[in-house]
């Protein structure tokens, strides 16, 4: 079963979103912001991390790039409603290996996440 990082300060979305993915049989894990997900991070190993791009303390991008100064492979994809393509190049030059534009529906997350993770749930 893989193990997912969801990292979103809005709190109705993550309950949506780990709803959504608990029950496609993912074990999820939840940060409500950026401390709390970094913290989250360095005590366990995630399959995959979903960051949203604004939140308290440490913002999404902020956090790709402490994550990605540890060596840290982990697969990374963000979530966000800054659709524009240069907030995305910067998303991606930051070390994301994936962006999502908000709004989405829970079956293009989860079509999305079984692509990335190769069906491995």
């Amino acid at each position: 079963m893989a193990k997912i990082l969801l990292a979103e300060d809005e709190e109705v979305l993550r309950m949506l979103v780990v709803d959504t993915l608990e029950d496609e049989g993912y074990s999820i894990d939840e940060a409500s912001d950026g401390e709390e997900a970094y913290t989250l991070i360095k005590k366990n190993a995630y399959d995959l991390i979903l960051l949203d791009y604004m939140m308290p303390v440490y913002s999404g991008l902020e956090l790709i790039e402490m994550i990605r100064k540890e060596n840290n492979h982990t697969k990374i994809m963000m979530l966000s409603a800054k659709s524009q393509s240069s907030d995305q190049q910067k998303v991606l030059d930051a070390g994301a290996d994936y962006f999502m534009s908000k709004p989405f529906s829970p079956l293009q997350l989860v079509e999305r996440i079984e692509e990335i993770l190769g069906e491995a749930k």
